[in-house]
């Protein structure tokens, strides 16, 4: 069970979302605007928000910003409308783990719901194993607690660079495609919006490179994808 704060301004639409949500065994409450959203997200720290972007007051991209920036480790679905592709963008660009468009069928948003909070949970296969310190450089990321420290300091990532860095360092070594590193860290398979992942690398580039311009450890391989190496 996890508990999910709905952010929606139509009714029905929340009403049922909830009804929903607390037959599939979740907690779930209902804010109705963007500045109560990020109030309550504050109060009662859910796990997972769905989040729509029209909003009134305080639009939703502006409470994903303000939520993400509080707390790190809470999932966002956002709700947008059909074709706003400039807004799906930004929404993954500022750290939502997913996005639904509207009209949206009840099964399938449920169904992304529950792959956004399992992703959510710890892993327990592959090359990064709860406790494990990985290391590339000067770079330890500890897994359980999705902390990264560089040369001794702290480097604050984003959960979907931490997420992704995560995803590079269990196929280092190994070329991995944009559209490989969407679906595996967004479980997207549009091309339209993998440019978002070339914006994270930039990101993890900036924050964990000596030089970011000259990347030794997250390199390009050209018309391919990206490579982590030692």
């Amino acid at each position: 069970m996890a508990r999910i704060l709905i952010v929606e301004d139509d009714a029905d639409v929340a009403t049922g979302l909830k009804n929903n949500l607390e037959i599939e065994g979740h907690e779930a409450e209902i804010v109705s605007d963007g500045q109560s959203a990020i109030a309550r997200a504050r109060q009662w720290t859910p796990a997972l928000l769905v989040l729509d972007l029209m909003l009134p007051e305080v639009d939703g991209l502006r409470v994903l910003r303000a939520v993400r920036d509080a707390d790190p480790n809470v999932a966002i679905l956002i709700l947008t409308a059909r074709g706003d592709e400039t807004d799906k963008v930004r929404g993954l660009r500022l750290g939502a783990d997913d996005y639904v468009t509207k009209p949206f069928a009840l099964l399938e948003l449920l169904a992304r719901v529950e792959s956004v909070l399992r992703r959510r949970q710890p892993q327990s296969s592959g090359v990064a194993r709860d406790g494990d310190v990985l290391h590339f450089g000067a770079v330890d990321v500890h897994v359980r607690a999705r902390r990264v420290i560089k040369a001794g300091a702290p480097v604050a990532l984003r959960p979907k660079e931490f997420d992704l860095l995560l995803e590079l360092l269990n196929r280092r070594g190994t070329v991995v495609s944009r559209l490989d590193l969407m679906k595996a860290v967004w479980g997207y398979s549009s091309a339209v919006i993998t440019r978002t992942v070339d914006t994270h690398i930039g990101e993890l580039r900036r924050k964990l490179e000596v030089d970011p311009a000259r990347p030794r450890h997250i390199v390009t391989v050209h018309s391919t994808g990206y490579r982590l190496d030692d």
